[in-house]
């Protein structure tokens, strides 16, 4: 939940003054912070639409699909093309070249006596009748989900080396379009433990060959890589779009609430009140575009992350919808994380950096907790209740989240260890604090430079002369003769121009400008 980020800045690590109370402080935090978490993720929470088992069809997804009826197809186009795979003909995948060369390569080596039965390991006779069975059956590939996803042909994918074992009639014609597991369960008992096994062997050997053809066929296939670019992009724009409308409908919200507070009277007033502060809040909004512009970037790119990863996991698992809400929440605050601690933007020491990270952090294991809390509501009775169940159990994630994020963020503002390991951590040299340092100095000796060039050298000349002249004029001898003494100390300071401080045309001497008690001395 991109939106705590924007409350760091507004805890402050101190509280001073007389009347400012700490605790106080932070319940306004856990007020802000729980009424952005239901604007953000939980009232625009239906901008990001999460789908059980992700918004990308995978090769695990489909073929889970017939023992899990929460699962359906993502693309319309791909329920098409398995809709119209066609009836299951038997005489297209007996009549393949591969299976008919296969069957040629058979019977050369029982003429030459070399022919042994796949399953069983006995040697085949030169007169004996054998069968070319498909290890995985050819309707089993057929029907095959997968299969049809990938685009690959049926036949092709059924008749590869690693699918055809030459066996005796019997064995073929009882295992039929059995799974082999399903085949050993039923005739097993007709084999040694040894035959099973090999039997076991050759399934698995054969059902990973026809895998890695379809994930390698499917997953590097341009239909693939369009949707989940097409996946990532809508919900990297609908992250970002989220993160935008719930800063400014937050900016409107608490702009409202102020005027409201300082509102009284009638009813009329009331409601010019909420006007003005739903304008004030567009307006603060406004003022606000460049950081809404990078929260919208950092939202989208999040988003986009949180696509990609849900794709991934789900080529392996089917992810659930809560499991999604939460991966793509934590990808939110690690962009932010790793914004602040790989590139550092506010040019933070090394310290602070890692404390600014450590908050972003914090606020994404309360969104955690706090959707794994609201989950626990909704699977109890409350959820049957309409309408009031939803919202029961996204306040209940949305108060827990708030009420989490603001001890987290508290804490780390004011624990004593922390602070001392912060400051210990800021006092680190590193690259950012010496540019730093040397940008000031070149700004100081700019100034300087400035300074020097804007100095009238021509008139500095006819100072120090003067004053040079003037000291010049001075010597012990007049020193020890007062009257001489005041006599060149006035020639200097009218040839220096100084102002003696008081009138000396009212006054001929300093002495006669103290006894008048109406005189002031002015400089």
């Amino acid at each position: 939940m991109d939106i705590f980020v924007e409350l760091i800045d507004d805890i402050e690590p101190n509280y001073r003054g007389k009347n400012n109370n700490a605790y106080k402080t932070l319940f306004e935090q856990y007020e802000k912070v729980i009424v952005e978490s239901l604007i953000t993720s939980f009232g625009l929470d239906f901008l990001v639409k999460d789908q059980y088992g992700g918004g990308v069809d995978t090769i695990h997804n489909v073929r889970a699909m017939d023992h899990d009826s929460n699962l359906y197809y993502k693309d319309a186009a791909n329920r098409c093309a398995y809709e119209n795979r066609g009836a299951y003909n038997t005489q297209e995948y007996h009549s393949h070249s591969n299976y008919k060369k296969t069957n040629e390569k058979v019977s050369l080596l029982k003429k030459a006596g070399n022919a042994v039965d796949a399953y069983t390991g006995e040697k085949i006779c030169s007169r004996a009748r054998t069968d070319l069975d498909h290890i995985v059956s050819a309707k089993e590939i057929h029907d095959d989900r997968a299969r049809v996803l990938s685009g690959l042909k049926g036949s092709d994918l059924a008749n590869c080396n690693d699918n055809l074992a030459v066996t005796n009639p019997h064995t073929n014609r009882s295992k039929k379009a059995l799974e082999m597991k399903e085949f050993l369960e039923k005739k097993g008992h007709e084999y040694t433990e040894e035959q099973r096994e090999r039997m076991r062997s050759l399934d698995k050997k054969a059902r990973s060959s026809i895998d890695r053809q379809i994930n390698v066929a499917y997953y590097t296939s341009p239909k693939f890589f369009r949707s989940i670019s097409l996946e990532a992009g809508q919900v990297g724009f609908a992250m970002g779009t989220r993160q935008v409308l719930g800063l400014i409908f937050s900016e409107i919200w608490f702009s409202i609430r102020a005027e409201i507070k300082n509102a009284c009277g009638s009813t009329k007033r009331l409601l010019k009140s909420i006007g003005k502060g739903f304008t004030k809040g567009l307006e603060n909004a406004k003022k606000r575009y460049k950081y809404l512009w990078k929260k919208f970037v950092e939202g989208a790119l999040a988003g986009a992350m949180s696509s990609l990863t849900t794709t991934l996991l789900n080529t392996f698992v089917t992810t659930a919808k809560n499991f999604i809400h939460i991966l793509r929440e934590c990808w939110t605050n690690l962009v932010e994380a790793v914004k602040i601690v790989c590139f550092n933007p506010d040019c933070l020491p090394t310290g602070e950096r890692f404390k600014a990270a450590a908050k972003v952090l914090a606020t994404g294991a309360s969104v955690v907790v706090g959707t794994i809390a609201a989950e626990a509501v909704s699977s109890t009775g409350i959820a049957t209740i309409p309408v009031v169940g939803e919202v029961v159990s996204s306040f209940v994630g949305a108060l827990i989240t708030g009420i989490m994020s603001c001890t987290l963020l508290y804490t780390l503002d004011h624990c004593v260890v922390i602070e001392n390991l912060v400051q210990r951590l800021n006092d680190i040299p590193n690259c950012v604090n010496t540019a730093a340092h040397y940008r000031h100095l070149a700004y100081l000796l700019d100034q300087y430079a400035k300074n020097v060039m804007e100095y009238d050298t021509a008139r500095f000349k006819e100072d120090t002369l003067s004053i040079r002249l003037a000291v010049s004029d001075l010597d012990e001898e007049d020193v020890k003769d007062q009257h001489r003494f005041r006599t060149k100390i006035r020639r200097a300071q009218k040839r220096l121009n100084i102002n003696p401080g008081y009138d000396t045309k009212k006054h001929r001497t300093f002495d006669d400008h103290m006894k008048d008690k109406k005189s002031k001395c002015t400089f």
